[in-house]
């Protein structure tokens, strides 16, 4: 007797349920790592202004040079995810133990640069002569933990692969909590001062990157792949991740010319533009964990074969996102008369802001749609096309941006071309995602 086929509702209802798994965990970690950075702030912070501002400055370049690796995780998700849907789970692995190498290989690689420079790097970014020690002490010791942190992109998108966005979650947790707990021990019970906090992040990092290691040892042990670096595996994951890498570096582009246009046109504007900044951000993580599950799962069902599988659950995540992004533009505009005063009380802060809110508000469905996409691709390891289209999309909003102040448009037209950037990039993915071409089914792409 055959099986009859699964209903769409109850497909849908399916689809759902693992999207919820995966995206509710994943979103935790998600927030759980810039409170790394709030934490190290909220402590070094009553040691004087010197040390804050000295910190603000390394912890920017520190998760410039962290952010940039974000392929790590994303390359190896989708790379892993295939093989755990054909069934091959020592391959899958196989595949993420060689991510991880060169996560490590790459870690050291930064660190190397960054010890012998970190002076020049302080002075580039125009620290003052009271923060500057501040800044290269700290950027000196934390940069020791990026190996551990690039360690763990590249075990997280093992796990995310093997479709479990939990063990993740509960490190991110355990390291933010140990990461203050050693911050104000060093920083106060040992009188460190600055040093004292870098000190406790490189420590909570590389507890994290344990935890990461022994979880997938484990599993290596128990699936008989092997734990040898393997060259040809590692400059196969390099390849996969260097378009990725041209996607974040187009993207992290668009965010610095933003914030440059926006300098330009005043102290209040750069300020409000700071406050939406943020509040973009946080938006982003919320839609990112919904898109890091849209990985997981389309990269097992491609993987499995199944190509209808893939568009359905596409078409499913794409509802999500859309849904999603009204509902949390409607959460920015119920808001924003608490959100504001948050931040700051100048009434000519607040007024120049708002107006720009409203734009972020309104064009989060457009976000949401892009985040899925994007996700999707990822997932179906389409890294090559994702690279092409945001440097279409970088190409099309520079000269925009750049235009505002010379046509006296202020923030409201600046975040203006950061929506026309999202429609541009809504296009480009809506395009490839109906062509099909990025249906590729097999262990491998």
């Amino acid at each position: 007797m055959t099986q009859a086929p699964a209903r769409p509702r109850a497909v849908r209802r399916q689809h759902d349920r693992e999207i919820v798994m995966l995206a509710v965990p994943a979103f935790g970690a998600l927030v759980a790592e810039p409170l790394f950075v709030m934490a190290d702030s909220a402590i070094v912070g009553h040691l004087g202004t010197a040390q804050l501002a000295g910190l603000g400055v390394a912890s920017a370049l520190l998760m410039t040079a962290v952010s940039v690796f974000v392929f790590l995780a994303y390359a190896t998700t989708a790379a892993v995810a295939r093989r755990v849907g054909a069934g091959d789970l020592p391959s899958a692995i196989r595949q993420g133990m060689d991510g991880i190498w060169l996560a490590l290989f790459l870690g050291a690689g930064v660190v190397a640069v960054v010890l012998p420079t970190a002076p020049a790097l302080v002075d580039l970014f125009g620290a003052s002569g009271t923060a500057s020690p501040y800044a290269i002490t700290y950027l000196r010791i934390s940069s020791l933990g990026i190996p551990a942190m690039l360690i763990v992109l590249a075990a997280t998108g093992v796990l995310r692969g093997l479709q479990d966005t939990r063990t993740p979650l509960y490190v991110a947790v355990g390291g933010f909590a140990a990461n203050g707990v050693l911050n104000v021990a060093l920083v106060y019970g040992a009188g460190f001062g600055i040093a004292g906090s870098a000190w406790g992040t490189v420590i909570a990092q590389w507890g994290m990157a344990a935890v990461y290691l022994i979880v997938v040892l484990r599993g290596a042990r128990k699936h008989g792949a092997s734990l040898r670096p393997d060259l040809a595996g590692i400059r196969a994951s390099a390849q996969a991740g260097a378009p990725l890498l041209v996607r974040t570096l187009s993207l992290r582009a668009i965010l610095m010319i933003t914030t440059a246009v926006a300098a330009r046109l005043g102290d209040s504007d750069i300020a409000a533009h700071q406050i939406i900044l943020s509040l973009w951000s946080l938006l982003a993580f919320a839609l990112d964990a919904i898109a890091i599950a849209g990985q997981a799962i389309i990269g097992r069902y491609l993987g499995a074969g199944d190509a209808q599988g893939a568009r359905q659950v596409c078409r499913r995540m794409v509802e999500w996102g859309f849904a999603a992004g009204a509902v949390l533009g409607v959460v920015v505009v119920l808001a924003r008369p608490v959100f504001l005063p948050l931040f700051t009380s100048d009434s000519t802060v607040t007024n120049t802001a708002l107006p720009a809110l409203m734009i972020v508000a309104l064009s989060q469905p457009i976000s949401g749609i892009v985040f899925i996409l994007d996700g999707v691709l990822m997932g179906a390891g389409d890294g090559p096309y994702l690279a092409w289209a945001m440097l279409v999309t970088l190409a099309v909003f520079t000269p925009f941006a750049l235009l505002v102040p010379a046509f006296g448009g202020g923030l409201t037209a600046l975040w203006g071309t950061m929506t026309l950037m999202m429609t541009v990039r809504l296009l480009t993915l809506w395009f490839r995602t109906r062509s099909g071409r990025w249906v590729i089914t097999g262990a491998a792409r």
